[in-house]
């Protein structure tokens, strides 16, 4: 009976136990949600907002030159504009990209050495890109010509994508110092250059535009001071500042050997952004061969730069999701950039259903912000829900991008995104817009089915990827970069 009594006792302290036990993790699981969650929000925050105010750089730009007389330099300037990001711009930041793999893993697994020289590498070879980008802009003019475009508009793109070249190679800088900085989690220089730059930038154009003569094209060169008046002041940081006291490193003879290891990341950096970026370029170009084009495509380029703008914050969460997965994984820690995996992906999905609730609620306003014709505002309220599916993808994408970058398996990513996108999504595009006469829901459609693939595909390759296989390869890839040289190697001491 005593035995029996006791047993009976016992019981409820062994429940309580237990109790206690699973309160204990849930509330340890809610701590280490809330740390990860706030160093995310300490990366993505500011970098939501750099990209926000490089973005308006450009589109303020546009807004100086729509107020000149006539529609010549207007379209002039956003044709050129366009090109510049397709075939110059957009290569750069996938080739730089290749930084937030090498420099975030280094950083985390504490090889402060390896970072600067990481960097040398990426400028070189970027600045060695920019030759041939360079020569192709310079007969930007011809080429629209010679594929039949219009005569005026052509040379119009011609001149004012020329004063873009200078742009190109400060951007061949900035690209790889910011993935410097960022892997560092050095965020809020990057923010406060990058707001000093809108601000100087915009009575900048305003006196080139309207004061000097240049017109349109005072527009383009306003842009290419203000990208290297950026650099300047990013290089006097990173000079000046004691944050940077063990990664900054002086050029060395080690900085330029060793590209190809550089090149193996970077290129399919590059194609994993462009192969995407250009897609819904050719959505664009397509939609200009569809009947009544002037409709067709004013509606697209609003759900286009709709949804450009909107791409700003899961960008800022990607970037914030590299930093944190290179980091943990150059440390050595998978199950550190597992729970930030977690943490960001659950972000992004809390952040795509607010957008789009906010989208579906003031589908007519996004009309009437861009246009005052009743036919343009009710054709973009009826692109609304198809622009929400976008925004949920784009948002998943952009973190899953991040954590590919993180990882280092962009060339997987490469793959995905060209089997999603022109294997499928830009025939669906055509099948849907041309073959079954949807129009522009058509070809919008084929790309959500292009995303979603890719989507699928990413969520697939990131569930089930061996994080400690992951935190081995880091390692290693870290660990196989040699020391900085004596200082006799030094080219600049």
């Amino acid at each position: 009976m005593a035995a029996a009594a006791a047993a009976r006792e016992e019981q409820p302290l062994l429940l309580r136990r237990e109790e206690g036990e699973e309160e204990g993790e849930e509330v340890g699981w809610r701590r280490r949600w809330g740390s990860e969650a706030g160093k995310l929000a300490y990366l993505a925050l500011p970098m939501v907002a750099v990209s926000l105010t490089n973005y308006a750089v450009q589109v303020s730009s546009n807004m100086m030159v729509g107020h000149l007389p006539g529609v010549l330099p207007l379209s002039s300037a956003a044709i050129a504009t366009s090109l510049a990001s397709v075939t110059g711009f957009s290569l750069l930041i996938g080739m730089a990209s290749a930084l937030e793999t090498l420099c975030g893993q280094a950083y985390g697994a504490k090889q402060y050495h390896t970072l600067g020289v990481h960097t040398y590498r990426a400028i070189l070879t970027l600045l060695v890109v920019c030759i041939p980008l360079s020569l192709l802009w310079v007969f930007m003019g011809k080429i629209l010509v010679l594929i039949g475009q219009d005569p005026l508009i052509s040379h119009g793109a011609g001149r004012y994508i020329v004063w873009l070249i200078p742009g190109l190679f400060a951007n061949a800088l900035i690209q790889p110092i910011t993935k410097f900085l960022q892997s560092q989690s050095l965020i809020m220089p990057m923010l406060v250059a990058s707001v000093a730059t809108l601000v100087f930038h915009i009575p900048l154009c305003w006196l080139m535009v309207f004061k000097t003569g240049l017109g349109y094209t005072g527009a383009a060169l306003s842009i290419s001071i203000s990208y290297w008046l950026n650099v300047a002041m990013l290089v006097a940081y990173i000079l000046l500042s004691s944050s940077c006291k063990e990664t900054r490193t002086p050029p060395t003879i080690e900085a330029f050997k060793g590209l190809d290891g550089f090149l193996r990341l970077a290129l399919p950096s590059a194609l994993m952004i462009c192969l995407e970026w250009w897609s819904f370029e050719l959505l664009i170009l397509m939609s200009g061969l569809l009947p009544n084009p002037e409709l067709q495509t004013s509606v697209l380029s609003i759900c286009l730069t709709s949804i450009t703008l909107l791409f700003t914050i899961p960008y800022g969460l990607g970037a914030g999701g590299s930093t944190r997965v290179a980091n943990e994984l150059g440390a050595g820690n998978p199950e550190g950039a597992r729970s930030a995996v977690y943490v960001v992906l659950s972000v992004a999905v809390t952040e795509a259903l607010i957008v789009c609730g906010t989208l579906l609620a003031s589908r007519r306003l996004l009309g009437r912000a861009y246009s005052s014709e009743e036919e343009v505002i009710s054709f973009v309220a009826m692109m609304v829900p198809l622009v929400c599916i976008t925004v949920v993808t784009d948002g998943l994408q952009g973190v899953m991008s991040g954590i590919a970058r993180g990882c280092g398996w962009q060339h997987l990513g490469a793959y995905v995104n060209l089997g999603s996108f022109y294997l499928l999504g830009i025939p669906m595009a055509i099948l849907l817009g041309f073959v079954l006469h949807m129009g522009a829901k058509g070809l919008w459609m084929g790309i959500v089915c292009g995303s979603i693939s890719q989507i699928t595909l990413l969520s697939a390759i990131t569930f089930f990827t061996n994080w400690q296989k992951m935190a081995e390869n880091a390692r290693e890839r870290v660990f196989s970069e040699k020391p900085t040289e004596p200082s006799r190697y030094h080219l600049v001491e």
